[in-house]
């Protein structure tokens, strides 16, 4: 089951925060990564990760349903790279 805005709005409610005050701060916090991933600048989280824009080039694909061959454009992609805490958390070796 993966994890949603509104069970992460219902952690910050539950440290005492108002139900709209939660809400504001998530949406907040996530209109900044946004802000700042849209002008291809990273975001670091300590103890997290980072996300990045990367450029991906031009390139030929396949059209997996059809088999038809086609060209992908030139787009940008957000990657996201845990830190060795995360990583090291995740894989039991706290």
């Amino acid at each position: 089951m993966a994890l949603t805005k509104n069970d992460i709005v219902s952690k910050v409610h539950e440290l005492g925060f108002t139900k709209k005050k939660s809400v504001e701060i998530i949406e907040t916090l996530l209109e900044i990564i946004k802000s700042t991933l849209e002008k291809s600048e990273d975001v670091l989280l300590s103890g997290f990760g980072k996300f990045c824009v990367k450029q991906k080039k031009k390139r030929r694909g396949r059209n997996p349903a059809t088999g038809d061959d086609l060209i992908l454009k030139e787009r940008k992609v957000v990657t996201f790279k845990c830190s060795g805490k995360l990583r090291d958390k995740i894989n039991g070796q706290v």
